[in-house]
């Protein structure tokens, strides 16, 4: 950091210039309502559609597939063939459902595109392509703003060539970019450390949950249907629903999660009085999309999308709430996919088995996991917390150290 201050004080100790960015690179394309004056030259690619970018990846390539999200691969020259291209530059997706800047790519090399609108230095001796990455990871709010359009949003072009980069001294910008490339580098190591760490966590808590449901010693297995019926709740009409109101409706896409359907107070009580409703700590599963995911119902005022969100009405006589839970967690479930999207009918539920211990020994098994659980999930918090707090800290000295005085 001493290096670049001097650098600074020595070559722009007043500022530096700040140039729209159609004047110092070229693009992929010519953009609607951009002047062709500011599009002098372009650089066309061919591009491909994720699934045939993805159709070329190959173990030990050496030709980066540049995807329009996180996902990255390896091709090689042969099966690259005329979409091969080579060069430095920065890409940015046509169209994206993530922030800009998670998605936002730099890369010098051979590689084949999806859609991506992609940007290289005019003149590398007046701005560095790294360099230029780095300053628009920075405008990643303001870039995300420029995307619009219903369904899948596209950039506004014209917005994006329009932004005002700094551009100092290249010395300045050699340096920033060796800066922010250790720090870079050095934060990924971290997170892939902590990343392994909480992996090996969650397989020992798997381990020794496996270890103790799945012993034989004074156990019996049953059927879930003879611990209890399969329930669900009443039908619910979507003109019975609404975005607002005063009890949250949870349907398969939002199980688990927050309700986007409200039902209202009055239907609320008729259904819960009429019809099956869950008790406070039974276990709801659900049964289409991801099958088999499992809440602990709080006892919360909410209703569940009928067939697709069930429980098991048990008593808790023979089998406790929470041993089920945690059972449900290793239940190999027998999926019916006749139709055209699969799904855990109420006979699948009703005739897994479980392995079955004597009460006293249930409340043993559950308590040890319990807290093997909390405890697992305290460490996923402090080193989810640790990553974020590491990305947070390398996203600060980034912006702050490629923002500049500008000359007036």
């Amino acid at each position: 950091m001493r290096k670049l201050v001097q650098l600074i004080q020595e070559l722009c100790p007043d500022g530096v210039t700040f140039t729209p960015l159609w004047k110092v690179t070229i693009w992929d394309k010519r953009f609607n309502a951009v002047g062709r004056e500011k599009q002098p030259k372009v650089i066309n690619y061919p591009y491909l559609l994720a699934v045939e970018l993805f159709a070329l990846e190959q173990e030990n390539g050496d030709v980066f597939l540049l995807s329009t999200g996180e996902q990255t691969g390896w091709t090689t020259e042969k099966l690259a063939e005329d979409n091969l291209r080579e060069g430095e530059i920065v890409a940015i997706p046509w169209g994206k459902s993530r922030p800009v800047a998670e998605v936002m790519k730099y890369y010098k090399g051979k590689f084949v595109t999806a859609d991506n609108r992609i940007a290289t230095s005019a003149d590398t001796n007046i701005l560095l392509n790294k360099y230029l990455y780095y300053w628009l990871l920075t405008q990643g709010k303001t870039i995300d703003g420029f995307y619009r359009g219903s369904g899948i949003k596209h950039p506004s072009m014209k917005d994006v060539l329009d932004l005002r980069i700094p551009l100092p001294p290249l010395p300045v910008q050699s340096e920033i970019v060796r800066i922010l490339d250790n720090f870079a580098e050095l934060t990924a190591e971290l997170t892939a450390e902590l990343t392994a760490e909480l992996t090996a966590r969650k397989k020992q808590y798997e381990y020794y949950r496996d270890e103790l449901l799945m012993t034989e010693d004074n156990v019996i297995w049953m059927e879930l249907g003879d611990i209890g019926k399969v329930s669900m709740c009443k039908r619910i009409m979507k003109a019975e629903t609404s975005t607002a109101g005063d009890v949250p409706f949870y349907k398969i896409g939002t199980f688990g999660g927050i309700a986007n359907a409200y039902i209202s107070q009055e239907t609320f009580e008729k259904y819960k009085a009429t019809y099956s409703y869950p008790k406070k700590g039974d276990i709801l599963i659900s049964a289409a999309g991801t099958i088999g995911r499992t809440v602990i119902f709080d006892g919360e005022p909410a209703y569940f999308q009928d067939s697709n969100i069930v429980w098991i009405d048990n008593d808790e006589s023979l089998v406790l709430n929470k041993y089920l839970f945690y059972c449900y967690q290793l239940q190999p479930w027998q999926v019916s996919t006749g139709g055209t999207i699969a799904r855990l009918y109420n006979d699948n539920i009703s005739k897994a088995k479980i392995p079955v211990p004597p009460l006293e020994e249930q409340e043993r098994i559950v308590s040890i996991l319990d807290r093997f659980d909390a405890l697992c999930n305290d460490i996923t918090s402090g080193l989810s917390a640790e990553i974020e707090a590491r990305q947070k800290q390398y996203e600060y000295y980034r912006d702050r150290l490629l923002t500049f005085k500008q000359i007036s």
